[in-house]
């Protein structure tokens, strides 16, 4: 863990990206849930919905296996990372993040030249991609797309939410 981050029993730490240089759409949530980090699996909380969203608007079965639902990611040219490379959290809850450090995507949009647009998974990666990103490395003219929270927290019905994150097969 890097020396400007103070590590506590309260400290978290994102995944590494799932991305490759065929990648189009780079989907930004805010860090790991503590299942997710449990798991070591993006939305690894049984209940958050996005794997259900991706099989609804993709018309695929629904995948149980982790390694599988990382291949349609790939397949369809997918790539999802966390705004935050690093916070302090109590529990799951977006609201509860302090002490936010984003990761570093100077870097990433260096490498992966391909991507045609960020989708934002909830108002929380909006705002912190917003004033914690943008405000501090200026580095992207890509679109970026707010849509409603994957998680099950979120109170919008799932057939609203399918509906809204389909916008993204047309990238």
């Amino acid at each position: 863990m890097s020396d400007y981050f103070p590590q506590s029993a309260l400290t978290k730490r994102g995944f590494s990206p799932i991305i490759d240089e065929a990648s189009r759409v780079l989907i930004l949530g805010t860090m790991p849930s503590e299942e997710s980090l449990r798991r070591q699996e993006y939305y690894g909380h049984p209940r958050n919905q996005f794997w259900h969203i991706l099989s609804a608007i993709y018309q695929v079965p629904f995948a149980e296996a982790y390694p599988d639902r990382v291949a349609l990611l790939h397949q369809k040219q997918l790539a999802v990372w966390d705004v935050l490379e690093y916070c302090e959290r109590r529990g799951s809850l977006d609201q509860a993040i302090r002490k936010a450090v984003p990761n570093d995507f100077r870097g990433l949009f260096a490498t992966y030249q391909n991507l045609r647009v960020i989708v934002l998974n909830g108002q929380k990666a909006f705002h912190l991609f917003e004033h914690r990103v943008l405000t501090q490395q200026a580095l992207t003219q890509l679109p970026r797309w707010l849509m409603p929270s994957t998680s099950p927290a979120a109170t919008m019905p799932l057939a609203e939410k399918i509906k809204r994150w389909s916008r993204i097969i047309e990238v």
